[in-house]
């Protein structure tokens, strides 16, 4: 059984511009990996967030000093393990951050985004902090987008597929159940110690966007607000163009 998100219909009024820039930011940084060959490994080391690095229980090679510890916090949210992992948080990237940005404006999107990202990954290294393992990837980041969304938008309708071996059908899920779905997940995987994914850092993403979005968002904007949903029209093809009076009786 598989199932995941595919789009929202909470509508934005306004351009989303830093998501569209961190996607391809993210983009950018992935083509520029694999077309590294086998010097891919070498950066991942040098830009990756290595918690042993972080707290000074390592030294690197100088040839891989390519930035002061402290910013590989940063620099680790715009790489990517592969293909699927790129394009798994550019989806969840693409569908709820453009609702956040507009409900904070770009400038404070950004500090959310970047905080969140920095927690994350201070999270994860906080679980880990002997580990020489580099942890990369957005999904801290975007983890604080979530959290972010669930308290603005819960009610908002979420499309997904659901799958059952070669049977498949979309239903609309509620947000706050997609959201607080994925949440409960990542706790799961934590218990298990479930492979190599950084389960800390998407909690510590999460629960950061969720203390951050009532500081940051525009005054205007309340809290588990209601979606933008679009209205339902009436297209012009079947639009009635008369309708006949009927005589009273």
């Amino acid at each position: 059984m598989f199932f995941f998100p595919l789009r929202d219909d909470n509508d934005t009024l306004s351009r989303p511009v830093i998501t569209w820039i961190i996607f391809g930011i993210c983009i950018a940084a992935f083509m520029w990996q694999i077309g590294l060959g086998p010097a891919e490994r070498d950066m991942i080391l040098a830009y990756g967030m290595i918690p042993a690095r972080i707290f000074g229980y390592v030294s690197m090679p100088e040839e891989l000093l390519l930035l002061p510890g402290w910013m590989t916090l940063i620099s680790s949210m715009f790489m990517h393990g592969g293909f699927m992992h790129l394009a798994g948080n550019m989806l969840y990237l693409w569908i709820f951050a453009d609702n956040v940005e507009d409900s904070t404006g770009p400038w404070r999107f950004i500090l959310l985004y970047s905080i969140s990202g920095f927690v994350a990954a201070f999270s994860h290294a906080l679980m880990e902090p002997s580990s020489t393992t580099p942890m990369i990837g957005a999904s801290g980041a975007i983890a604080g987008v979530l959290g972010a969304y669930l308290m603005l938008h819960p009610r908002a309708n979420v499309k997904c597929i659901v799958g059952i071996f070669i049977f498949f059908r979309f239903i609309n899920v509620p947000a706050f159940l997609v959201l607080s779905g994925w949440f409960a997940l990542q706790f799961i995987g934590l218990s298990a110690n479930d492979g190599p994914v950084a389960y800390m850092a998407h909690i510590g993403g999460f629960i950061a966007g969720v203390a951050l979005v009532p500081f940051l968002k525009r005054r205007d904007v309340k809290l588990f607000d209601t979606p933008h949903s679009r209205p339902f029209e009436i297209s012009q093809e079947y639009r009635p163009r008369h309708i006949p009076q009927i005589p009273p009786r």
